[in-house]
């Protein structure tokens, strides 16, 4: 391949944060999904001392895709060089670069390149490419820019937490449970209505309407990658109004004596909503506690009747 099949592209962004702080954002790959808006879930396979290969998942033009890709971290300079090993189509290959350049008095200039071809260079494709790359580069710089001064400004904003149940059962059962979601409304109380699509093996797009104590219904809509049987990845796209960003997985640990299940929550507050959803005397303390409260009465209810459901049929 010459370097004239090659599309290049080229976005960037100034942040009020230093570039160090950039750098290690943007290296640290597991907080991706709450950073970057496409983003779904990422997975470290290999690590080196400045390189590693890592999947991602994340939707193009509103598909989710997933690619394998191997990154050259350079903190000295502030760069980090990826391609895709393996690509989706229609993808033939993918390169580029972050670079962060610090301006001083603690802001940064964060510049996000892009070296392309389509599968058969076929034109058609490679407008589809162009849509997604320029879509995603400008979500991901703005994300970046929001969730860096953001994270600066006021860290009680974001919060996780954790809730455990054990199983008298396999893991597999328990998993195969929580990945039924379109049987969930049958099966939980505080589950109205779903509506779930697998687009492809293991990746699912799930709309629910959800109940809450005071009668309301809340409507959620979540992307979720599944590695049977033991893991579920999430993250929601649309969202109640207390919150700005949900990711969040499951897990079933197989023991020596049943099933350890979890549900993992990781939020960010939508502060300018508090007063409107809580009251005008309610603080971001109340606010998490609520949400919190809120998120685990619902994750405790799953596991609930997930070990109900399985210990039952032992």
């Amino acid at each position: 391949m010459t370097r004239q099949d090659l599309r290049e592209v080229q976005h960037e962004v100034t942040v009020a944060a230093p570039g160090a702080a950039v750098f290690r954002l943007l290296a640290e790959v597991g907080n991706w999904p709450r950073i970057f808006p496409p983003t779904v879930y990422v997975e470290a396979l290999e690590r080196g001392h400045d390189q590693e290969r890592i999947r991602i998942w994340a939707t193009a033009n509103g598909t989710v895709k997933n690619w394998t890709s191997v990154r050259r971290l350079d903190p000295a300079d502030l760069r980090i060089e990826f391609h895709q090993e393996v690509t989706a189509p229609p993808v033939a290959a993918m390169s580029g670069t972050w670079v962060v350049e610090p301006l001083g008095e603690g802001r940064s200039r964060v510049r996000l390149l892009h070296h392309y071809r389509a599968v058969d260079d076929d034109p058609d494709s490679l407008r589809w490419i162009d849509e997604a790359v320029d879509r995603n580069s400008r979500s991901e710089l703005a994300a970046l820019r929001t969730n860096l001064e953001l994270a600066h400004g006021s860290a009680e904003l974001t919060f996780s937490f954790v809730d455990t149940v054990r199983v008298a059962g396999p893991a597999s059962a328990v998993y195969e449970f929580v990945a039924a979601a379109d049987r969930w409304p049958e099966r939980l109380p505080h589950v109205a209505s779903v509506r779930l699509d697998e687009e492809s093996p293991g990746v699912q797009c799930l709309e629910m309407d959800t109940l809450a104590p005071d009668g309301s219904v809340h409507t959620t809509r979540s992307y979720r990658v599944c590695f049977p049987h033991h893991r579920i990845a999430y993250k929601q796209v649309v969202l109640p109004a207390l919150l700005t960003m949900h990711t969040g997985y499951w897990t079933f640990t197989d023991g020596a004596d049943g099933t350890t299940a979890a549900s993992q929550h990781t939020v960010v507050l939508n502060a300018e909503n508090i007063p409107r959803i809580l009251g005008t005397d309610a603080t971001v303390a109340d606010a998490r506690d609520y949400v919190r409260n809120a998120l685990s009465a619902n994750s405790r209810a799953t596991l609930g009747y997930a070990k109900d459901f399985v210990e039952s049929r032992r």
